[in-house]
């Protein structure tokens, strides 16, 4: 089985955002970046199937050089080579396309890729993806074993879960439950001496056009104060004069 892990390289969250250029363009400066938190589960459910069913794990990335050390750590994980786009990415069908490209080239069974990005959370390429390279997609994807051609996943839905019995080719958009947290891997140092033999691979881009553009970012505006009360009169009197609450 050939998977395929769609990693992005996202800020962590502790990281100061600014933006500049009359806020069009994102600061970069002294942010830290990360694999996506819903790829991780991902990249550690696939290297389970490469160790208990010898499944090959290539990881793939849309983007400039400035996402290797993301690959390569994806690769100090276990990933057995990495792919990089070599284009921008500027939104969801774009990056989707661009990935079908590698999916489409490469033969791959399975994709993998996280729900949603925690930076934009635009949540639309894997679905995009799957739509295009006309492969079974499972959303929200908590669960997933397969058996063979046959795939058994459990997805989240609203009140509950659901599993379902699909079949390869297969793209799932994986969260938080597809492993335990305590499961996800941290790149040792044996890792990390491997990562720099293992092939990373730039491929130059199959030319899919942005049908979106950033024109400004925002800042959410900042907590008003707050005020305390030490009665319930009082209480009362802000949020039915103040607050228009009651």
């Amino acid at each position: 089985m050939k998977i395929l892990v769609c990693i992005s390289h996202v800020p962590d969250t502790t990281s100061k955002i600014n933006f500049t250029d009359n806020d069009t363009q994102f600061d970069t400066n002294g942010v830290q970046f990360v694999i996506n938190p819903n790829d991780e589960f991902g990249l550690t459910r696939a290297m389970w199937f490469k160790e208990k069913q010898g499944a090959s794990v290539d990881v793939v990335n849309v983007g400039g050089p400035e996402t290797e050390p993301t690959l390569r750590k994806a690769l100090a994980i276990g990933a057995d080579s990495a792919i990089r786009v070599n284009t921008q990415a500027k939104d969801g069908l774009q990056v989707a396309k661009e990935l079908a490209a590698v999916v489409q080239n490469g033969g791959y069974d399975l994709v993998i890729a996280g729900r949603e990005s925690i930076d934009y959370n635009g949540g639309m390429v894997p679905g995009m993806l799957a739509g295009i390279t006309g492969a079974n997609f499972v959303n929200t994807c908590i669960s997933l074993e397969v058996d063979g051609t046959n795939a058994t996943a459990t997805r989240e839905i609203d009140g509950g879960k659901e599993t379902v019995a699909t079949s390869l080719p297969l793209v799932i958009g994986g969260q938080k439950g597809l492993v335990e947290e305590s499961d996800l891997r941290i790149p040792n140092m044996r890792g990390i001496m491997m990562a720099r033999k293992k092939p990373l691979n730039v491929v130059e881009p199959a030319g899919a056009s942005a049908d979106t553009t950033t024109v400004s970012f925002e800042k959410p505006a900042p907590k008003g104060a707050v005020k305390l009360v030490d009665n319930v009169d009082a209480l009362i009197d802000l949020l039915h004069n103040e607050a228009k609450a009651i």
